[in-house]
């Protein structure tokens, strides 16, 4: 999907893409909001315009992906489309297998940049990042988070690694270890999102009581957390820089999460309930793939929502119940999947059911599909509406912030890591993009 990129805009352009963001989402509200297991029983396909309907009737799921989520050809310009107005998620760099190494490299040039003493990884998990900051790239490190389960677990993975480190230099005596190596310093604490963590800001012990200098990081920070991050950064002379990325927009609180700037707040249409929110986690990438794959998975919406049609029918009050993952979907008669899931929410799965009903609404999964892929392209707008509120709130502030691309999408669909300082660094955050590269 075609984008811009963040360092290519000045403040003003920041706030005046804010501004479209909001009317176009004010615009196309209905498609955002809808679900999609109500395409049938809402009617959500009479909500389109005529010259909507016309276009997307008879497209099959390849041709989808390629006129509403795909990328413009060579020379292609779109300038009508919206996705003009997200940030870029495309990284110049793809990696590989399974992990990338440039978040953790960011961070340590990072670190170079601003003389910072200490990395401190918020939401630690069972400790990726932190392990490979501290033993991989030498940095000091300190790794908070939550779960006493996960950070055991950290604990273990970081003596397996230190064990297999030492066979490993056994084994081959021409590897020269330079300097000491240090585990991550982990420590079982929750951030509350709208307080200070005196913890977070404490130093190590084997740093400098004074003058230390921190760099915040979180590799997809759930929720308030990354919200945390910020208000850490802005609040606290000791942090000099931070780098997050975000991801579950839905569980950010409706008091306090979203929005961060004084500009988005006051612009109509900035609300993005928890619905929208939502759907901005979607792996968009992923889904155009499937897509361009058109196999039978794709049936599943069309299923799910000729379902709900039975449901209401026989239970009214009984609204979007969760059914639980049935199997092999695809290779399911509707009927038979109809009955599995009146099972699965306590239903009779021996009622009787209108066949006819049910095959004419079979013969509109490809609508559904449309319907769905429309939501899927707007989705992106949401993500960029908040992440363009907090480089606006880091503004706001007087700091210094940019959204790089860190990886390929389609490793992890949250890719755009939020860099900030606390003092100009010029071409510093050309260096960050473009290096590795």
């Amino acid at each position: 999907m075609p984008g811009v990129s963040a360092r290519g805009l000045s403040h003003e352009e920041r706030r005046q893409l804010a501004v479209n963001l909001t009317r176009v989402l004010t615009l196309y509200r209905s498609i955002l909001d809808a679900y999609i297991i109500e395409f049938f029983t809402d009617n959500l396909w009479g909500t389109l315009p005529c010259s909507w309907q016309e276009a997307l009737d008879g497209l099959n799921p390849p041709q989808l992906a390629t006129l509403l989520l795909g990328m413009p050809g060579e020379g292609e310009v779109v300038s009508s489309s919206p996705s003009l107005w997200v940030f870029a998620r495309g990284a110049n760099n793809q990696c590989p297998g399974d992990l990338c190494s440039l978040p953790f490299q960011l961070v340590k040039k990072l670190s170079d940049l601003t003389g910072c003493t200490q990395v401190v990884d918020v939401g630690s998990g069972q400790g990726h990042l932190s392990r490979f900051m501290s033993l991989g790239l030498g940095l000091m490190v300190k790794s908070i988070e939550g779960d006493q389960r996960l950070v055991e677990r950290a604990q273990r993975l970081d003596q397996e690694l230190l064990q297999a480190l030492e066979k490993e230099e056994k084994r081959n005596p021409q590897v020269v270890q330079t300097g000491p190596r240090h585990s991550p310093h982990h420590v079982v604490r929750w951030v509350d999102p709208m307080a200070l963590c005196e913890e977070l800001l404490l130093p190590l012990e084997n740093s400098p009581q004074s003058g230390a200098r921190l760099l915040l990081t979180g590799l997809h920070a759930c929720g308030d957390l990354s919200v945390a991050l910020l208000r850490h950064f802005c609040c606290c002379p000791e942090v000099a820089a931070l780098a997050s990325v975000g991801c579950c927009y839905m569980k950010l609180s409706d008091a306090g999460g979203y929005p961060l700037s004084q500009w988005v707040a006051g612009l109509p249409g900035y609300e993005l309930p928890y619905r929208l929110r939502e759907g901005a986690c979607h792996a968009l990438e992923e889904y155009a793939e499937r897509l361009q794959k058109a196999g039978p998975g794709l049936r599943t919406h069309c299923y799910r929502a000729a379902l709900e049609t039975v449901i209401r029918h026989a239970r009214p009050e009984l609204r979007r119940p969760g059914v639980q993952g049935i199997p092999r979907v695809h290779e399911l008669k509707i009927e038979e999947y109809v009955q599995r899931g009146l099972q699965r929410v306590g239903l009779d799965p021996q009622l009787p059911l209108n066949l006819a009903a049910l095959r004419a609404h079979q013969a509109q999964e490809n609508r559904v599909v449309a319907f769905f892929s429309l939501a899927l392209l707007l989705a992106p707008l949401v993500e960029t509406l908040i992440l363009l509120d907090r480089l606006l709130y880091l503004q706001e502030q007087g700091f210094h912030a940019e959204l790089l691309p860190i990886f390929s999408p389609e490793l992890s669909p949250r890719n755009l890591v939020l860099v900030a300082t606390k003092r100009p660094l010029g071409e510093a955050f050309s260096v960050l993009e473009t290096e590795d590269s």
